[in-house]
Formats: C-alpha cells, sequence, structure tokens
C-alpha cells in the first residue's frame, strides 16, 4: 500500500461549503475513488491558512495520473472551481508532499 499527502488551497470563507460537498460526494465519484483501490481518504482543513492537507492511500499510485481522465472526476473538479485555488483545467492546485517519516 502507497501513501500520498499532498496540500490544496481553499478559498478563505468557503469552509463550510467545501465541507458540506464534501458530505455530500457524488456516489459515482466514490465508487470512481474506491474502485480505483484508494483506501483511507482524508482531507484535513488548516482554518488559519485555509491549506488542505489531503492524505490517502493506494495500492498502485499510477492510477492518480489515470483518475483526471475519467469524464466524473472532470466534473468534479468543475464543481469545485469556485472554492479553491485551480489550474487552467480545472484540476486543483496540489502540492505533493514527500513523506520523511512512518511509524507503522
Amino acid at each position: 500500500m502507497h501513501r500520498i499527502a499532498f496540500i490544496m488551497k481553499l478559498h478563505k470563507g468557503f469552509e463550510a461549503e467545501y465541507q458540506k460537498r464534501h458530505e455530500a460526494i457524488w456516489p459515482e465519484l466514490k465508487e470512481l475513488l474506491k474502485g480505483s483501490g484508494i483506501r483511507e481518504y482524508s482531507i484535513f482543513l488548516d482554518e488559519s491558512t485555509g491549506n488542505l492537507f489531503g492524505y490517502l492511500q493506494i495500492n498502485d499510485p499510477a492510477i492518480m495520473d489515470v483518475l483526471p481522465q475519467q469524464p466524473v472526476m472532470q466534473r468534479w473538479w468543475h464543481f469545485m472551481k469556485d472554492i479553491m485555488d485551480v489550474n487552467a483545467d480545472e484540476s486543483p492546485v496540489s502540492i505533493p508532499l514527500k513523506e520523511v517519516f512512518y511509524l507503522s
């Protein structure tokens, strides 16, 4: 199992809206993520900065390069683009983090 962590940026004042949208995550998106082998997916918010810290576990990290091509993923990005920093293709600006310690 591979662990992946990343940081994204939420626009100020959209904390409740971000949480609301994720509490009602689309079933087809949830199915795609789980069907791709993603487990233990969490997103944490640093309320003082608006930084979102994402963490997930996945069997095959190469799947992360396939997910952006999926139509439901692209629709989710379009749905979320008004409340967070995004790239030109509407994907979230995501900064990968290097793992420097793990206690099992």
